[in-house]
């Protein structure tokens, strides 16, 4: 077995913390911790330390905060720490080709999605939305493009048919940890040489935004029921119902008789039918403003729904 790795660890949301948990129960050394500094949250706006911030402050370990790495002070923190590798998942930040070139190893990324498919900030989402049939995470050297680095090693797993961005993005953190531990040992002994992309098959995961949300029903019902599963938890699609977004949590693709899109054809205990340009949308969990979400049939009780024009 290789020496242990003296590792410096840049992370902040939550799917980057089975990845530090499972680095600080190996035999490697977790010498310090990076993450987006504390951001106001809440409507009281107080600062909230990142998911990653806690897992390392619960634990012991030194946390590093800066607003950016291209400052000289905080490349110059990061080289005394002298880290044999960096491992980078969701960090938030750029890293220079200053800061990569300071372990000895490089800087290993984790990223959710089968490289080059899905290069940029919302790989998680983008898949489900494109009606992909499996995802997986990548084990990548950092260079300085956006995802363009050599893979050490992909890991795949299939899509469910109800997939949604918050069941990929748990199922993807956790695959993404033990693709990791399965790289280390080859990384840290050079017997697992990482091969370069096929940049010619690359495709953007664009930034998710809020009105994207927005449910256009002059769609299909099959694309509407993908933007409602990936969308979901966050920032989760609507429609506009009475001068207000009714959010849309669950639904799914149905056939059946349709008329204008957005036309709510039938309202049951089995949910909204409403429809699209091909199929109907059943829609099965659904939020008012400063409602809680409920299910379609406890929506119906109090809502004379069917017939209506949504959109």
């Amino acid at each position: 077995m290789t020496e242990p790795l003296r590792i410096v660890f840049a992370g902040t949301p939550d799917f980057s913390v089975p990845p530090l948990l499972s680095l600080l129960e190996s035999p490697h050394q977790v010498a310090a911790v990076y993450t987006q500094p504390d951001r106001p949250a809440g409507r009281g706006r107080k600062l909230l330390a990142s998911p990653v911030k806690a897992a390392a402050v619960d634990r012991n370990i030194p946390v590093y905060q800066p607003a950016s790495l291209r400052d000289p002070d905080a490349e110059e923190a990061l080289r005394a720490l002298n880290p044999d590798l960096m491992v980078v998942v969701a960090y938030g930040l750029l890293l220079p080709q200053t800061v990569l070139d300071i372990p000895r190893l490089g800087c290993v990324n984790i990223h959710a999605s089968i490289l080059p498919r899905w290069r940029g900030a919302a790989p998680i989402q983008r898949a489900i939305q494109a009606g992909d049939t499996e995802s997986g995470v990548s084990i990548m050297r950092m260079d300085k493009g956006l995802d363009t680095g050599p893979v050490y090693l992909i890991r795949r797993i299939r899509l469910a048919p109800d997939e949604t961005g918050g069941s990929l993005h748990d199922k993807l953190s956790h695959l993404g940890a033990e693709a990791l531990m399965e790289a280390l040992p080859g990384i840290a002994d050079g017997s697992l040489a990482p091969g370069d992309q096929d940049h010619s098959q690359a495709t953007y995961a664009a930034k998710l935004d809020k009105k994207e949300a927005a449910i256009d029903w002059h769609q299909s019902a099959a694309k509407i029921e993908r933007q409602v599963r990936a969308f979901n938890p966050w920032p989760v699609a609507y429609t506009r119902y009475e001068n207000a977004n009714l959010r849309i949590w669950e639904a799914h693709a149905v056939d059946g008789v349709t008329a204008e899109p957005g036309t709510v054809m039938s309202a049951t205990r089995d949910g909204v039918d409403v429809s699209t340009t091909d199929g109907l949308l059943r829609v099965t969990r659904l939020q008012m403003p400063g409602k809680r979400a409920m299910e379609a049939r406890d929506f119906i009780n109090a809502q004379p729904i069917q017939g209506i024009v949504l959109g």
